[in-house]
């Protein structure tokens, strides 16, 4: 890949951008259609999966909706840009599409949808002025200013666009520290309150107390901590071994002691200091180690894309979900906007997925245990 090509596609991929315990088996989810089982088991996969498509729409037979339907999917993310055709035409054309589009797909869902957007601000939204929403301003900004009166306002703004069309659960606030402005993906492009870890923890705070008084479910990111890499992790493999600190923690540890956290989304950065084989997203060590052991957190943890270089690159399909799913992650994205586009991609999770539990890979208890999860934080939406 040439530097030009390198550039072209990290600016699109941003503008489109202990044993595990044994628990009973939950009740049946009404609704569920089973394939292979008679508890629903099947079902509580769907759920482990946030699935990104193409579609201004949603009808009976739109892929979205087989996939809902089929297969229980619990989780889909919407994307103004669509990067393999490189052209603004994905989910979003102007608020009054978008709330018949959520409209749509929750009719659809045998369970209640999570609709997911990375709606942080400035450079990184998805609802913009040029379909018709609100203008935005970056979480830069917004740290800079330190008035979280100001920032409440903000995000007020921002929670009640989602609210009116639908969408209910916010890939956002970025709790990173900024301790690298020149960081491609997270310092240089203003998604990050500030390097100090209390400005960040205050504002994320205000950000996710006005998405709350909405109904809205926000969104941890990047854990362990994405904010002092070099590079990006949407193109490749990113160690932070040598810049990453545990004050990037410290936003997590007090949000969560606060009770305010409602998921948490994982960061594919590579750190030999926390774990000298895998990248966190796939580290059992970070996600269960850390974010579940050290910090407390019983809330779902969402995987960022896993289609992003850092791990579409270096690890195979299913053995990328096992690893996941192990670790701790209870909704694996697939944001399918990268490079290339799979209609089929959910089908093709959710039947790894199956087949990993066949194959004794991934226990039943483990998926049961995110299945419990998802269900908790739904019933908050």
């Amino acid at each position: 890949m040439t530097r030009r090509e390198f550039l072209t596609l990290s600016a699109a991929l941003l503008a489109g951008c202990a044993p595990t315990p044994q628990i009973p088996t939950p009740a049946p989810t009404k609704g569920i259609t089973v394939t292979t089982t008679p508890d629903n088991f099947d079902g509580m996969i769907g759920q482990m999966l946030m699935i990104g498509f193409r579609g201004f729409d949603a009808n009976d037979t739109s892929p979205i909706a087989r996939d809902i339907r089929e297969r229980n999917i619990g989780s889909v993310v919407l994307f103004d840009y669509d990067v393999a055709t490189q052209k603004r035409e994905r989910n979003v054309q102007s608020p009054e599409q978008v709330k018949a589009l959520c409209a749509a797909l929750q009719s659809i869902a045998p369970t209640k949808l999570l609709i997911a957007i990375d709606q942080e601000g400035g450079k990184v939204a998805r609802l913009t002025e040029r379909s018709g929403f609100p203008a935005t301003v970056s979480q830069q900004t917004l740290g800079t200013k330190n008035d979280l009166v100001y920032t409440r306002q903000v995000a007020d703004t921002t929670a009640k666009t989602l609210a009116d069309v639908g969408i209910n659960l916010n890939l956002a606030p970025v709790v990173d520290l900024n301790t690298n402005p020149d960081n491609p993906v997270i310092g240089k492009i203003e998604r990050s309150f500030s390097a100090d870890a209390s400005v960040v923890t205050n504002h994320a705070r205000e950000l996710i107390a006005a998405h709350h008084a909405r109904g809205v479910l926000t969104t941890l990111k990047h854990f362990p901590g994405h904010g002092s890499s070099k590079a990006d992790s949407h193109l490749g493999f990113v160690d932070v071994t040598q810049t990453w600190s545990r004050g990037e923690l410290e936003p997590y540890r007090q949000i969560i002691a606060a009770g305010e956290c409602d998921a948490v989304m994982t960061a594919h950065v590579f750190n030999a200091n926390l774990d000298a084989q895998l990248p966190a997203t796939l580290s059992q060590k970070i996600l269960t180690g850390i974010l579940r052991d050290e910090l407390k957190f019983d809330g779902v943890i969402i995987t960022d894309d896993m289609g992003m270089g850092a791990i579409a690159q270096h690890y195979g399909f299913e053995h990328a979900l096992e690893l996941a799913i192990n670790a701790g992650a209870d909704i694996l994205a697939l944001a399918n906007n990268s490079a290339t586009f799979d209609e089929n991609i959910a089908t093709r999770a959710f039947t790894a997925i199956q087949q990993l539990v066949r194959d004794g890979k991934v226990s039943r208890a483990r998926i049961e245990q995110s299945y419990q999860r998802v269900m908790r934080l739904k019933s908050r939406a």
